[in-house]
């Protein structure tokens, strides 16, 4: 098999190859750590550190790339299929915010469904823009928030011909994905921008399986977070462009303003590791996982107990496809929340992505093996008996659309002006919240979709909704009580 080019991998090992003498950062000097006793940080970092370096005339530099990061850029943008990548040290979060703050000025519009990743809100909130916030479709089988219906997009687009993009999150977290082919096309119509954060999708339009990538749907710019479900290592995400509407020169300013000067070699060494991957077995490299998670399924269909999971051929109003990888498993008894069953899979060893009150979210590895899933299987078959010997439920409910507070159309709602200017503020019971104007973001965690931003108004269904989730076991970001008995609200 013909050897693949990975020039900034390549050029790391050479560059330690020579035997360098480091008087500069980082300060383990290739992993010279105390060897004493052969400690733990030895052996497990030493390796790594090998190719940790910095900004050198043999390694080049992220913010102004001329010679491997460049070419590893370049590649990887044929092997996406877009015009020009960037890569990302700080996952797709910075991707999120180079966007947004590359396309707004302060006070400029942008039309963004209501459940995007807190990253979205940030950069709303650094960038000082408008946004008006299109509520997701909800599906009818899970309750579960996707994507705006493509009507309530043109509507929002005639009514607020100012804005300068539409900013869409394609897969959920769920892997419940729409293609955005004509939405993209809807978009341009209106000459503005289509800006996708398809965190989630990295490996979307590598295998005949896969639903379509962003940018083969015609999307601007996607941001993908390579580490989630391809072989790069955590934070390493990439940006894709392309077209003549994207304000390229822009976004380069901001990611050299909100990336750090000292990036990670390492995590962009794995990007470049993980295109070659793919760009030398193609669709090949996905099969395993693809098959393995198709038997998974198979089995728990054939088995027709008390666990089940979303057929990944499964269409609905919600949504067009189902990531083959994504794996929504749930007890329809009702015998035990979301939280409770990834508890369960643990005390076995399996270690899920996420849970909510209802689901649990297993992510399928592109090389994951059939000795993975006998394990997994296993385990199911044990909480499986354990949910036959406890009493009989009335069954799972869906998860609560409460979420994303309200059903307005385009033409109900208003824009939300973003700030970071301080405002006065104080704690209250939550119980006694409704009508009140949040003062902190309340986020679950994962998938990291804002409950609430600050300046939005609390009703009662956010108020259960929050409670619901504090009762079974969620974790809270931006929130002070992570207990949520309590939440911050601007004074009157």
């Amino acid at each position: 098999m013909n050897r693949l080019h990975a020039p900034l991998f390549e050029a790391l090992v050479r560059h330690y190859e020579t035997g360098p003498v480091s008087f500069h950062v980082p300060g383990h000097r290739f992993g010279q750590i105390d060897e004493e006793g052969q400690s733990i940080e030895k052996n497990w970092l030493s390796t790594i550190m090998k190719l940790d370096v910095t900004e050198l005339s043999s390694t080049d530099d992220l913010h102004h790339p001329e010679t491997f990061i460049a070419e590893a850029q370049k590649l990887a943008a044929r092997c996406f299929g877009a015009e020009e990548t960037y890569f990302l040290v700080g996952g797709s979060t910075s991707g999120n915010l180079a966007l947004i703050l590359g396309v707004c000025e302060p006070g400029d519009l942008i039309i963004v469904q209501r459940n995007v990743h807190k990253s979205v809100i940030n950069g709303l909130r650094l960038a000082g823009a408008r946004a008006v916030f299109l509520m997701p479709r909800i599906d009818d089988e899970t309750g579960l928030a996707t994507q705006p219906s493509l009507e309530d997009i043109e509507q929002a687009l005639e009514l607020y011909p100012e804005a300068k993009a539409v900013m869409l999150t394609n897969p959920n977290y769920y892997g419940m994905t729409t293609n955005l082919t004509s939405c993209a096309e809807l978009v341009h119509r209106f000459n503005k921008l289509l800006l996708v954060d398809e965190a989630h999708g990295a490996h979307y339009g590598l295998h005949p399986s896969f639903p379509q990538s962003a940018i083969q749907a015609g999307a601007d710019a996607a941001v993908q977070s390579t580490h989630k479900t391809l072989s790069a290592l955590t934070m390493g995400a990439m940006l894709h462009v392309q077209g003549e509407r994207i304000p390229r020169d822009s976004i380069r300013e901001v990611l050299a303003a909100i990336q750090s000067s000292s990036p990670s070699f390492p995590i962009m060494a794995s990007l470049d590791i993980a295109r070659v991957m793919v760009d030398r077995y193609k669709s090949d490299w996905f099969q395993p996982g693809v098959a393995t998670a198709q038997a998974f399924r198979e089995w728990i269909e054939d088995a027709d107990g008390a666990l089940k999971v979303l057929r990944a051929g499964h269409k609905t109003e919600a949504y067009d496809k189902l990531d083959p990888l994504r794996i929504v498993l749930w007890d329809r008894t009702g015998t035990i929340t979301g939280f409770e069953l990834q508890k369960k899979l643990e005390g076995y060893g399996c270690w899920a992505e996420m849970a909510d009150t209802r689901h649990v979210v297993l992510v399928w590895g592109s090389r994951t093996t059939d000795d993975d899933r006998f394990k997994l299987q296993d385990a199911c078959a044990h909480i499986e008996q354990w949910i036959m010997s406890q009493p009989a439920k009335s069954g799972a409910t869906k998860v609560s659309d409460g979420f994303y507070p309200g059903n307005g159309t385009p033409s109900q709602l208003k824009p939300v002006e973003f700030s970071r200017k301080k405002k006065e503020h104080h704690r209250i019971p939550l119980t006694d919240a409704e009508g009140c104007e949040s003062a902190e973001m309340v986020i679950p965690y994962p998938p990291g979709i804002p409950v609430i931003y600050p300046g939005e108004t609390l009703t009662n269904e956010m108020i259960g909704c929050i409670s619901t989730l504090a009762a079974t076991g969620a974790k809270f970001q931006g929130a002070v009580d992570n207990t949520m008995r309590t939440i911050a609200v601007y004074s009157r």
